[in-house]
């Protein structure tokens, strides 16, 4: 026996707050648990002067069936608007069932409608949805509390399970929510009670120390509710206008490299093979190939070792697709001296994250061996006082001590493999 589920899909046409359904998606289950996803434009949608693709280079505009087998049948630029690890924690809990219980098609039709990009979806084609009403700070402290509660496995009330949704698909297990302030969205963070430290305010230290080293990161902020730190993370997908919210599109490094999410399947983890595609994706490549190639100076500099491709993105705004900014960026105190890896391929030793292994390839980021040494000098120079830097961010001491193993440990400036 097989067994089909269907979505359609909307989109709101950049630059409008107009929101037309676009694309129907079915999904088929086979006998041996595998996954069949098949993918059409709606030929009303196709009829549209402004009809654009999801995916410029695997879901092209026409009317041609699309058919995907991995992500359990979803297209990457579909998957991608879908609820995070977090949010699929509060949809199992909404619908008290089991993650073996649900399937990909229910995380998309009971996510938010106000996911990650400019995607939506439903079970009808009606696109007409009630109008958000978003969290304000206020309400932080309540959403917090449920957040627990939910960690904890108690029962949350509905219309604050419906607030918790977290409307982004970037941003990874930690409880979050979707906060509006002053004509802005943002994503709020909260603390988890298995936290051995402030990561809240070390994250925000981070990504304010990545600024310094020259890297377009994610605007950032800190909220104290209780005497407990939430971070607020500005939503880069989103921009107000009168009337609402201009979206705009929100494409995951995973779907850039046609990757699958599972670590056995990894291959395509590469930073390399990311440049590649941004030399097809992004309207100026060489600008943000270097800005990858710093980020990844970056990450290797601080042990920022959860850099899979889900925490990449490319934003389509109305010029077209760019790097999107740089967000989810937390150290890791790893002990190991001889050698740190990051989640992604680096270069031609690997995932080593070392100075040997950053130039080993650089020139697939646009970069010679000596501009590529440059930038590499430049992002040590700003974060060898990264110290004096989280001080300022009220980072205490306690944890910079807990953090400190995650700094350029000796192993990073190897100028060579040990290999040879």
């Amino acid at each position: 026996m097989t067994s089909e589920r269907q979505a359609y899909i909307y989109v709101q046409l950049p630059g409008t707050l107009e929101t037309v359904p676009a694309a129907l998606l079915k999904v088929e289950k086979l006998r041996d648990g595998t996954f069949v996803g098949r993918f059409r434009y709606g030929d009303r949608y196709l009829e549209r002067k402004d009809a654009i693709s999801f995916d410029p280079f695997r879901l092209q505009l026409g009317n041609t069936v699309h058919e995907f087998t991995k992500l359990k049948g979803i297209p990457g630029a579909v998957r991608d608007a879908g609820p995070d690890a977090w949010g699929r924690r509060v949809i199992e809990h909404k619908l008290q069932r089991s993650p073996g219980d649900l399937e990909e098609i229910d995380y998309l039709l009971s996510g938010p409608q106000d996911g990650a990009g400019y995607l939506s979806f439903g079970s009808k084609l009606d696109t007409r949805a009630p109008k958000r009403r978003y969290n304000r700070t206020h309400q932080l402290a309540d959403l917090v509390a449920a957040a627990e509660a939910i960690e904890e496995g108690k029962r949350v009330p509905e219309q604050i399970l419906e607030q918790l949704e977290p409307g982004t698909s970037m941003g990874g297990a930690r409880p979050k929510a979707t906060v509006e302030d002053d004509n802005r969205l943002w994503i709020g963070k909260f603390p988890e009670k298995a936290d051995r430290c402030n990561l809240q305010r070390i994250e925000y230290a981070t990504i304010e120390l990545a600024r310094r080293c020259g890297i377009a990161a994610c605007n950032a902020r800190l909220e104290s509710i209780g005497g407990r730190d939430v971070l607020m993370v500005e939503r880069f997908d989103r921009e107000h206008t009168e009337g609402g919210y201009l979206r705009f599109g929100l494409v995951s490094g995973l779907t850039l490299l046609d990757g699958d999410e599972n670590y056995l399947d990894r291959e395509r983890w590469s930073y390399p093979l990311l440049a590649d595609e941004l030399r097809r994706w992004s309207e100026k490549p060489d600008d943000d190939r270097v800005e990858l190639f710093r980020r990844i100076v970056f990450n290797a500099a601080v042990t920022n070792n959860d850099d899979h491709p889900r925490n990449h993105a490319v934003r389509r705004t109305a010029r077209g697709w760019r790097l999107a900014p740089a967000y989810d960026l937390v150290p890791a105190p790893l002990v190991s001296l001889e050698r740190r890896d990051l989640a992604m391929t680096i270069g031609t030793y690997g995932r080593t994250a070392s100075v040997y292994n950053l130039v080993s390839q650089c020139e697939r980021f646009g970069l010679n061996a000596e501009s590529a040494s440059k930038e590499i000098a430049s992002i040590v120079a700003t974060v060898r006082i990264w110290q004096d830097r989280f001080r300022a961010s009220g980072v205490s001491a306690t944890d910079i001590e807990h953090i400190a193993p995650a700094f350029l440990p000796d192993c990073f400036f190897f100028e060579e493999s040990p290999q040879g």
